[in-house]
C-alpha cells in the first residue's frame, strides 16, 4: 500500500514563505511524476506545478517565480517552496504522485494540508 504524507501548511502573513513537503512511502518501484494542486474554497481543484522524475518541472502561471517546486528521489519526496505569498494562495494544497508499486502504476493523493495567506 502506497501513502503520501504532507506537511508543511500553516498561517502566514502576505508576502511571507512557506515550504511544503510531501513523503511517499509503500513497496514503491519507481516514482514517476510528482506534483501539488490546490482547491480554495468553492473552487475547482487546479494544478500548482509537477515535476518529473527527470526534474523537468511545469508551473501554473499563477505562481511562475514565486514557487519553486524540488524533488528527492533517494527519498521519494516532493518540496513546494512558496514565496511572496498572496491572499488568493489560501487553499488546501495536495500532494499527487504517479507511482509503480507491485507491478501497478497509480495515481495517488495526500490528505491535503491548509494554507492560509492572510494578515
Amino acid at each position: 500500500q502506497v501513502q503520501l504524507v504532507e506537511s508543511g501548511g500553516g498561517l502566514v502573513q502576505p508576502g511571507g514563505s512557506l515550504r511544503l513537503s510531501c513523503a511517499a512511502s509503500g513497496r514503491i518501484s519507481v516514482v514517476y511524476v510528482m506534483g501539488w494542486y490546490r482547491q480554495a474554497p468553492g473552487k475547482q481543484r487546479e494544478l500548482v506545478a509537477t515535476i518529473a522524475i527527470s526534474g523537468s518541472t511545469n508551473y501554473a502561471d499563477s505562481v511562475k517565480g514565486r514557487f519553486t517546486i524540488s524533488r528527492d528521489n533517494a527519498k521519494n519526496t516532493v518540496y513546494l517552496q512558496m514565496n511572496s505569498l498572496k491572499p488568493e494562495d489560501t487553499a488546501v494544497y495536495y500532494c499527487n504522485a504517479r507511482i509503480r508499486a507491485l507491478g501497478n502504476t497509480n495515481d495517488y493523493w495526500g490528505q491535503g494540508t491548509q494554507v492560509t495567506v492572510s494578515s
